[in-house]
């Protein structure tokens, strides 16, 4: 573990601590708004440590709360995890180290602690030892972190009771918007933007209508705007990431 602390610069690894401040706070609200809104102390606890995503997480414990049934629930993160199967085969390579055994136990591990923030990480690097540092680092980080918050927030939320008073309600959009916002910002997401206003458009339009749940699987509409071909010249051709966009990538949230 030393030799990790000792392959990156400052710089990173004063990024990783600033990710890991920002995930804190996030965890803590997570953990307060799903006890204080009826969930049992376990739920959050438990999908923290078993699914490790808090994108999911919000959307998951969202919809239950407002009162969705579980396979709208189990749908909702699904849909927010599909990234992180493109996100392994991005870092695969940092797992691929050591004898067999060992690269056995670090897929599975590392299987589970992908995320946005520790595959933005890995891939600001092309020197395998810094790339597989910075994984670790972050991943492992990210994943004590992440847990102790929720376990704090949902212990605040015992006592809090009414956590709309402190503004926490609006952390689930809050995180939503966030994982969102950075995909359709910037030239050539032409499509993206149409399809996620389509959604948008679609869920809301539904939400009176339907039961909790299932306007947001409704809005996977939208999807139907990246299927088609970009005609010449619309703003919707696939460019390539700027360095900006990439020492940027490890800000947002997970």
């Amino acid at each position: 573990m030393r030799s990790l602390w000792r392959t990156l610069d400052r710089g990173t690894l004063r990024d990783i601590a600033l990710v890991c401040l920002a995930d804190a706070l996030v965890g803590a609200s997570f953990g307060a708004i799903a006890v204080a809104g009826g969930l049992p102390l376990w739920v959050p606890i438990v999908m923290s440590l078993l699914v490790f995503a808090g994108g999911s997480q919000f959307a998951a414990v969202g919809v239950v709360l407002a009162g969705g049934g579980a396979l709208a629930a189990v749908a909702a993160g699904l849909i927010l995890n599909a990234r992180l199967l493109v996100f392994g085969f991005a870092v695969a390579d940092v797992l691929d180290h050591g004898t067999p055994r060992r690269r056995r136990w670090a897929r599975l591990l590392g299987a589970h602690l992908v995320t946005d923030e520790s595959v933005a990480f890995t891939l600001r690097h092309r020197d395998p030892h810094r790339r597989r540092a910075a994984f670790w680092i972050s991943a492992v980080g990210l994943f004590v972190v992440w847990n102790l918050a929720v376990l704090v927030g949902a212990l605040a939320g015992r006592v809090i009771g009414d956590t709309d008073a402190l503004g926490l309600d609006a952390a689930f959009p809050a995180v939503l918007l966030a994982l969102v916002l950075p995909a359709l910002t910037g030239p050539g997401r032409g499509r993206l933007r149409a399809a996620a206003l389509t959604g948008a458009l679609v869920a809301v339009a539904a939400t009176p209508l339907l039961p909790a749940g299932l306007p947001v699987l409704l809005a996977l509409a939208g999807l139907v705007f990246t299927l088609r071909r970009p005609a010449p010249g619309d703003g919707s051709a696939t460019e390539p990431a700027s360095e900006s966009d990439i020492q940027s990538a490890p800000q947002e949230v997970r």
